[in-house]
């Protein structure tokens, strides 16, 4: 071990080869899921010294697992137990290395926070669309690698759909540097797809060019509705009325709003009712065309409620009592976490065959609802009966209910995961759902580009079937 670490501070310089102690933040997910021990932590501070980090693993068999902002959900970016797997942190990689405004794009390091990232394009009055919670720590890195989505798809798409071009470290050392800023290019296969979304299993993703969008004001409003049949029509005729600029389309439920009432959070949305939705539109007349159609829609009782943000406070409070919900159901003792897609006039009906299967099999059982209705991507969380200890639930069901929630997602022409990526947490369920040939498929393409096995083994790329 100290002989690996001793060669690698030549590339990367002593104090960023880390190991024992030093190692124990890396060695965890966000959720506490997995846990692991790292030969050693690397953190590279260029792509060059990616390279030559990378190269030597590959010339001494050393297995690599590149960790970004530690947001993950799945364990994607987390050494299993063997001690013998270099992690490589991408935290010193973190320039912001050109911004465009007329061609509306910017080049980072993969270690760029997203936050970072949206600043710039605001500096330069321009808007970088991608959003989520954990912006102020998740990084560009891994927004590519898990294919993130957030709270803006609906308008925007997800991380795949807004890179333009990328450097990647191969699993050999060598480098693909393609950070184009083309809108236009069909010389050949789009290559960038292979690595967004492969979770670091293919190759090391240096830098990045992301799309940008012009920057607009935003109005955001908060809507309660009768069932989210209701809120279904309702996304419909929004986007229908507003010439397609809504932006965020998100759904709160039931126990959701009640686990953001309970201490210490204490967050009461403006609006009663037992599902209700956060909206927002981009553009000079959002306020205006908000406050017409919404209005319209009470008037003839499509909604319940209406309250229409008119300052940045008001805006700021409605986010955070909706991007406070993980935070609130964490508070309760923690959840088996969801995260299906189904097809977006699919969700009322998802969701009340799930509700009806959790209840008949798992009786007592708080299902937390909520997620970005306006994709088709719920977040279906289920949270312990109150007469059974949390840690006694989630270690004795937790599997069974995954199992039948992903099932019943699939069997509407769905998917089990939408937005965190498969990891290790997923990686069965994958070679369950999947196809088989979709399955042999990426298989093929792990051993064609990295047929050692060294870039994150255990991760994503589903197994071969008993």
């Amino acid at each position: 071990m100290h002989g690996a670490r001793t060669d690698l501070a030549r590339w990367v310089g002593a104090p960023h080869v880390l190991g024992g102690a030093d190692c124990h933040r890396y060695e965890h997910d966000e959720r506490g899921l997995f846990h692991g021990r790292a030969l050693a932590v690397v953190r590279p501070g260029t792509t060059v010294e990616l390279a030559h980090v990378v190269t030597y693993c590959a010339q001494h068999d050393i297995a690599m697992v590149p960790q970004g902002g530690h947001t993950g959900y799945c364990g994607g970016a987390t050494p299993d137990a063997s001690g013998t797997q270099i992690v490589i942190s991408l935290e010193r990689l973190n320039r912001i290395l050109a911004l465009d405004p007329v061609a509306h794009t910017i080049t980072v390091e993969a270690g760029a926070t997203l936050a970072a990232a949206q600043a710039a394009a605001v500096s330069a009055a321009r808007l970088f669309p991608l959003a989520m919670a954990s912006q102020a720590s998740c990084q560009i890195g891994g927004n590519l690698s898990t294919n993130a989505g957030g709270l803006a798809v609906l308008r925007y798409g997800t991380a795949r759909d807004l890179a333009l071009g990328l450097r990647v470290v191969l699993a050999d050392g060598q480098v693909f540097d393609k950070l184009s800023t083309l809108r236009k290019d069909t010389s050949g296969y789009d290559l960038k797809q292979l690595f967004i979304g492969a979770e670091g299993t293919l190759g090391i993703i240096s830098a990045v060019t992301l799309k940008l969008f012009p920057l607009q004001p935003r109005t955001s409003a908060w809507v309660s509705v009768d069932s989210v049949t209701a809120a279904s029509a309702l996304l419909s005729d929004l986007r229908r009325s507003t010439n397609d600029a809504l932006t965020s389309f998100e759904y709160i439920g039931e126990t959701a709003l009640a686990l953001l009432a309970e201490p210490p959070l204490g967050l009461r949305p403006p609006l009663g009712g037992a599902h209700q939705l956060l909206v927002e539109c981009a553009g000079d007349d959002a306020p205006a065309l908000l406050e017409q159609v919404l209005g319209a829609a009470l008037e003839a009782g499509a909604v319940a409620d209406v309250v229409i943000a008119h300052n940045e406070t008001q805006r700021a409070h409605m986010w955070r009592t909706r991007e406070s919900i993980p935070a609130a159901e964490k508070l309760a003792g923690g959840s088996v976490k969801h995260d299906i897609a189904v097809p977006v006039s699919a969700v009322p009906a998802f969701i009340e065959a799930a509700n009806a299967l959790l209840g008949d099999a798992w009786p007592g059982v708080r299902a937390c609802v909520y997620g970005h209705l306006g994709d088709g991507n719920v977040h279906l969380n289920v949270l312990a009966p109150s007469n059974v200890a949390p840690t006694e639930f989630l270690g004795t069901q937790a599997a069974a209910i995954s199992a039948a929630v992903h099932r019943l997602a699939c069997e509407m022409s769905g998917s089990f995961s939408a937005e965190h990526g498969v990891g290790v947490l997923k990686r069965d369920a994958l070679n369950v759902h999947a196809s088989p040939v979709a399955c042999a498929l990426m298989r093929e393409v792990k051993q064609a580009l990295d047929p050692r096995g060294l870039m994150n083994p255990g991760k994503l790329v589903p197994a071969l079937a008993p």
